[in-house]
């Protein structure tokens, strides 16, 4: 008779719950630390709605990594500046606690005393290759940790619904656009 036990070597159930917990504790603390150093200013970037300055070096270098594939790489630099705007546009729709919580993320991976052990980038955002950004999307989507794989599903789908929203993203999919009435 084969063993179908769920039984994994050296992992137990009160040791998933010890890596949760303190994975929990320390993005926690990592979020009251950016709030209290005055990380998570709450005034938008110039000519937006909710992202603010200190978000814009972690989504320039996020976006271009999602889209590679879908854009030329001469309309990039267009593609991520439509995305920002669009992504801006439904941060500002969000519900405020969802919106809470967004920023929350932000601030995470702004603040380099958490960038660099959650994300693995030890320096900033701007001088990340994008071989440095594929591989933290490839760390949190396969992290054993609840609220890092969470993270990855938010920012994933923020940046393609803020994208596939857009007009010019439509044809590298095959949607004709929405039929003229």
């Amino acid at each position: 008779m084969t063993d179908t036990s769920l039984n994994a070597p050296g992992l137990s159930r009160r040791g998933v719950l010890k890596i949760g917990l303190l994975g929990g504790a320390f993005l926690a603390t990592a979020g009251v630390t950016a709030s209290l150093s005055g990380c998570s200013a709450s005034a938008p970037a110039n000519g937006l709605k909710v992202i603010r300055e200190s978000d814009l070096p972690f989504l320039r270098a996020l976006i271009p990594v999602m889209l590679a594939g879908a854009v030329p790489a001469e309309r990039m630099a267009a593609a991520v500046e439509g995305t920002l705007a669009g992504l801006d546009y439904n941060l500002d729709h969000l519900s405020p606690e969802m919106l809470k919580l967004t920023l929350q993320l932000f601030d995470v991976l702004a603040l380099p005393l958490t960038r660099g052990p959650l994300t693995g980038v030890w320096g900033s955002w701007e001088k990340a290759s994008a071989d440095d950004v594929r591989h933290f999307l490839l760390r949190w989507e396969n992290s054993a940790i609840g609220l890092l794989k969470m993270g990855h599903s938010s920012l994933l789908q923020l940046v393609m619904m803020a994208w596939y929203g857009r007009p010019e993203s439509w044809a590298h999919c095959g949607y004709p656009g929405p039929p003229t009435v």
